[in-house]
């Protein structure tokens, strides 16, 4: 543990002044965030979800608390496996990914299910379930509403924060785990020998169809030929992922006053993951800012050929208030769009 925390320390702090220099910013938490994801993305550094989420969080709050973060994730981790343990011989599934069949079941469990611990032999506590925060669930009034670091202290999150931490989690196990997109939402993606790929949903407690993302109406067939959507996210297009989330933060922080620092995480973002769609849209709204200031060719040029990508590439806008029926709709109608078998073997994990 200490080791760990030893490296994630060091990344910050072998930064060089010439380099940080370079980002043309003043936040040097978010200076040394950039690098140490860049850095990942070179393989300067070793591949860590949870690293990288703790860089971008803490460059947003300046005080997140290392330890307290690590040790948190920690003891979530030894929960799944102490619950995989626990229920290994009612798990009835013979295949030869049983272990990592069993340890996803016990960590989807840890995610929705309410957990007695027995800490001796008169004291017995519950760990309790995470819920969706309703309240705010873009995160445009409170920006750390995305936080993993929230939703482990707060025990509720949204469509972004569950899966980062579901996939860290499965990270400190030693299973896969991949994230996947739809519009407005993150989900996970597994695959078995069983029945192959199958979803895992944190915001509803389910396994639904891949008919219940197409069920929205906003996933274009385009959107699947092209992968922005419902397609797995490798290490490399998750920390592009992180470095996005960089982006949208140091706005939030700051506002459009620099938007220099915003493209420098976009253009790297892209260079590693050129299809990622929130990366395209968010790079359009801020070359769509300097036109409202300098109406260029070249600069109106560059804005419609991104239009344009983003367009072919299958994106159709999802409403907000659709999103929410959309995800409703899930919760309600579970039966209609489950995968029965994950759904059996959950239940037999228990």
């Amino acid at each position: 543990m200490r080791y760990i925390i030893i490296i994630l320390v060091s990344i910050y702090y072998s930064i060089q002044a010439q380099e940080v220099a370079s980002t043309k910013t003043k936040d040097i938490g978010y200076e040394k965030a950039y690098y140490g994801l860049t850095g990942m993305l070179m393989n300067e550094y070793e591949y860590s979800l949870k690293n990288a989420v703790y860089m971008v969080e803490n460059a947003f709050l300046g005080n997140l608390d290392l330890i307290e973060f690590y040790r948190d994730v920690k003891e979530l981790a030894y929960l799944v496996n102490e619950y995989a343990y626990a229920n290994a011989d009612n798990f009835a599934y013979n295949h030869s990914d049983r272990n990592t069949m069993l340890f996803r079941a016990s960590l989807f469990s840890v995610f929705t299910d309410t957990i007695p611990i027995q800490i001796n032999d008169s004291l017995e506590v519950y760990h309790l379930p995470f819920t969706y925060d309703f309240k705010d669930f873009t995160g445009d009034k409170d920006w750390t509403k995305m936080f993993v670091s929230k939703l482990l202290k707060e025990k509720n999150g949204n469509c972004h924060s569950l899966p980062l931490l579901y996939k860290i989690l499965a990270e400190e196990s030693g299973i896969s785990a991949s994230l996947a997109l739809a519009p407005n939402h993150i989900y996970i993606k597994h695959r078995s020998v069983q029945g192959g790929m199958y979803n895992t949903e944190l915001t509803s407690a389910a396994f639904p169809l891949d008919a219940w993302l197409m069920a929205s109406g906003y996933i274009h067939l385009d959107a699947i030929r092209s992968g922005i959507y419902m397609d797995t996210l490798n290490d490399t297009q998750t920390i592009s992922l992180c470095l996005v989330d960089l982006a949208k933060g140091y706005e939030k922080k700051y506002g459009h006053i620099d938007d220099e620092f915003i493209e420098l995480c976009l253009d790297k973002a892209l260079e590693y993951y050129p299809n990622y769609i929130n990366a395209l849209l968010f790079k359009a709204e801020v070359i769509k800012r300097k036109l409202d200031n300098n109406m260029s060719g070249e600069l109106f040029q560059e804005y419609e050929n991104l239009v344009i990508k983003i367009y072919k590439l299958g994106y159709r806008k999802m409403p907000e208030k659709m999103y929410l029926n959309w995800l409703l709709d899930l919760k309600e109608n579970k039966a209609m769009y489950s995968n029965e078998k994950i759904v059996k073997l959950q239940t037999q994990s228990k």
